[in-house]
């Protein structure tokens, strides 16, 4: 980080630039490196994100800045007091808001303790960010030195500042009487409006406007600057997607209490940073899903959208019928191998444009068909409206055409991918990184693929389809047959295919293109569970070797076993820890009955998240010397899926399992109770608000169905009550 240090007030626009060049030359992201995010303080809300140091300010460097649509529309923004650049103190952030602090140590009173500070407030809002600046004089003298704001936008690309390119030139400026400013991207207008107006404005040599408030602050008093940046779209995209936040009342509906604060902390900081993720569906502005994550991947991603919205289904079916119904609309009609599509496939991820180097419209991706029939089965189970699901109905049908049209392809009836346009992805499993898929020698795998997981979500897909298609419309009766049956040949393949020989047998990561299975121990395997793939013994085995110590780190399920030849703790898919899979592995040993290793992951999160001041990042390495986890410095936080893991963590908590249609609800928490005595308010079953509370003594209550539902709990000896 550059300090901002200035001479004197008058010869700002000199000294301003002469930072802004010592900037330059330290910048961070030069190299052609990705740049990292792990020490910024970010904010969003649907397509806009704002990052930036501990200060609060942009400073010409790596991914700092205010971005909208993936560009970004600030890319400097400092402030000073007089010549005192402002020493950064704290901030926090959570959802669209942050907090900085800062102190003028060169104001005020001579002393050790600041007596001049800088409270600084950033919010954002769809499109907009204000900037509020409190100066707070507590010394014994008037405060009379000018607030300087600078501020200005390169226009740059996510993917060229993901690319670590050189910072880019800003853009003209224009000084418009009344103190405005404002300049023009290659998509959008920025335009800079503050209150009170400014004493005066100014162009600085490298071209950013700089803001001067003059001050006379009295001495126990305070002034406020408030600087609205608005931007306003000039010319349109592929995918025009707006903020969603305001769509779902999660963030107030939610209320937590637990002998355990972290529980509550993270729940809340969880559930308001997936509420402000939320985008609506350009193609139909009611429905909303989750972008995947900030700042690389503010757009639809089909897998992560659908886990998320299925991971999120305790605050209700809205953000799961959006989703579906999102993605629906893309589903794939023909095909093309240039993007991947296929009739009745699921797309992997839609971009605003081509920029990033895949097609902005891309479906290379083997696992999201599947995915996207169980978000509408668990949606179902949760009180998606018949209507809703009725809806769907095509979708559905196309969607279970092509996995049996993918097993059908191949003799063995796995489903495949393989990349067949020479620039796509060459992983289309969750682990899409080039280096994930991994024999245990470390040695890797090589297409076509037919990944472990892939065939347990087919399981349990196609029975689910086949119960969908019986229930929802008779007629396709035959369609509901045929998906029956290949469920349970895909059954038959994971146990006969990749189960490993042995004494000690466990379950491989693929079979790889000479019909080899891959035999890496990796989290693969959790994914499985609760699927219908594996019998109880089988799910026994998963579950003693996911709580292996060469799997369970301290702060989670690692993505590769330890003892792999290719492991690295903060490797991407090979060795780290991904929040979402912790959660996911979780879900599924509650599913299995194996409760207490459940309540043992979700422990994990807990402990994970608050490390990072309870908003729990896309991954991180396990376990530093200091018993922290690592940040992997790239990674996206807020990220939608482990945004809504803290949602997973509640329902591990007090072992909540649903089926409107038929009335039920499993209430059983795990006998270790990690959180303590707990009650959750506010928390959604068929569209009633309920409230659970789990007491001191392990016993339990749900209060806000009606009489009609079944509630059942499991007592000590494992019986239902």
């Amino acid at each position: 980080m550059v300090a901002l240090r200035f001479r004197s007030v008058k010869d700002g626009p000199v000294a301003h630039q002469k930072v802004r060049e010592q900037a330059m030359d330290q910048a961070d992201g030069t190299s052609g490196e990705q740049p990292w995010l792990h020490q910024l303080v970010v904010v969003v809300d649907g397509p806009a994100t704002a990052l930036s140091p501990i200060s609060g300010q942009f400073e010409v460097m790596g991914t700092q800045g205010f971005f909208v649509d993936d560009e970004r529309a600030v890319s400097i923004l400092t402030r000073r007091l007089g010549s005192d650049p402002l020493t950064p103190i704290s901030a926090s952030a959570r959802g669209a808001d942050a907090e900085f602090y800062s102190a003028a140590r060169t104001l005020g009173d001579q002393g050790p303790d600041p007596t001049v500070e800088l409270e600084h407030r950033r919010s954002v809002d769809g499109a907009s960010m204000t900037e509020t600046f409190l100066v707070h004089n507590r010394s014994g003298v008037r405060m009379d030195q000018p607030l300087v704001i600078s501020c200005a936008g390169d226009g740059a690309d996510i993917s060229i500042v993901k690319a670590g390119a050189a910072p880019q030139s800003v853009l003209p400026v224009d000084l418009d009487p009344g103190g405005v400013v404002s300049w023009r991207t290659a998509t959008q207008q920025v335009q800079v409006v503050c209150d009170p107006e400014p004493s005066s404005t100014d162009a600085a040599p490298g071209g950013e406007a700089l803001l001067r408030f003059d001050l006379d602050i009295a001495p126990g008093a305070s002034a406020t600057v408030t600087v609205r940046i608005t931007t306003r779209r000039t010319a349109t995209s592929l995918f025009d997607s707006d903020a969603g936040s305001r769509s779902v009342g999660w963030a107030g509906g939610i209320q937590v209490r637990a002998g355990d604060p972290r529980l509550e902390r993270l729940a809340a900081t969880g559930v308001l940073d997936l509420q402000h993720l939320l985008l609506r569906d350009p193609l139909a502005p009611a429905d909303v899903f989750a972008a995947a994550g900030t700042p690389w991947y503010l757009t639809l991603f089909g897998r992560d959208a659908l886990w998320t919205a299925r991971l999120a289904l305790p605050l209700g079916t809205t953000l799961a019928a959006g989703t579906l119904r999102a993605l629906a609309r893309r589903q794939g009609t023909r095909t093309d191998r240039s993007t991947a599509e296929q009739p009745g496939k699921i797309a992997h991820e839609v971009r605003r444009s081509a920029a990033g180097g895949l097609p902005p419209l891309y479906y290379g991706t083997v696992d999201a068909t599947a995915l996207w029939i169980l978000l509408l089965a668990d949606a179902r189970r949760w009180g998606l409206p018949d209507d809703d699901a009725q809806e769907l109905l095509p979708t559905l049908r196309a969607a279970t055409g092509w996995l049996l049209d993918q097993a059908a392809a191949n003799e063995d009836g796995l489903i495949r991918y393989v990349d067949e346009s020479g620039g796509g992805l060459v992983n289309q499993g969750w682990k899409d990184s080039s280096d994930a898929i991994r024999f245990r020698n470390g040695t890797l795998g090589e297409p076509p693929i037919a990944l472990l997981e892939v065939q347990a979500y087919a399981v349990e897909a196609g029975r689910a389809a086949a119960s969908l298609l019986e229930e929802l419309s008779p007629a396709d009766a035959p369609l509901a047959g045929r998906a029956r049956t290949a469920a349970d040949g895909w059954e038959a393949a994971v146990r006969d295919r990749f189960w490993t020989a042995g004494e000690d047998p466990y379950l491989g990561i693929a079979i790889d293109g000479d019909g080899a299975l891959v035999d890496g121990i990796a989290s693969n395997m959790g994914h499985a569970l609760g699927t219908s793939a594996l019998t109880a013994r089988e799910a026994a085995l998963v579950s003693d070797r996911l709580m292996a110590p060469n799997m369970l780190g301290q702060f989670g399920v690692r993505t590769l076993a330890a003892d792999n030849g290719g492991f690295n703790p903060i490797g991407y898919h090979t060795g780290s820890v991904w929040t979402h899979d912790t959660a996911i592995c979780a879900l599924g040993l509650m599913k299995e009955g194996h409760r207490e290793a459940a309540a043992e992951l979700a422990a994990r999160l807990v402990a994970a998240a608050a490390a990072f001041n309870y908003r729990s990042p896309e991954l991180h390495g396990d376990a530093t010397p200091l018993g922290r986890p690592l940040p992997y410095p790239a990674a996206c936080r807020p990220q939608a899926w482990a945004a809504a893991s803290a949602v997973t963590v509640l329902q591990l908590a007090i072992g909540l399992q649903v089926d409107v249609p038929n009335r039920r609800v499993d209430l059983n928490p795990p006998r270790s109770m990690p959180f303590g005595p707990l009650r959750i308010e506010g928390l959604q079953i068929g569209g009633y608000a309920v409230s659970v509370e789990v007491f001191a003594d392990g016993s339990c209550a749900l209060q806000g169905l009606p009489s009609d539902f079944e509630i059942l709990t499991i007592g000590a000896e494992g019986d239902h009550l």
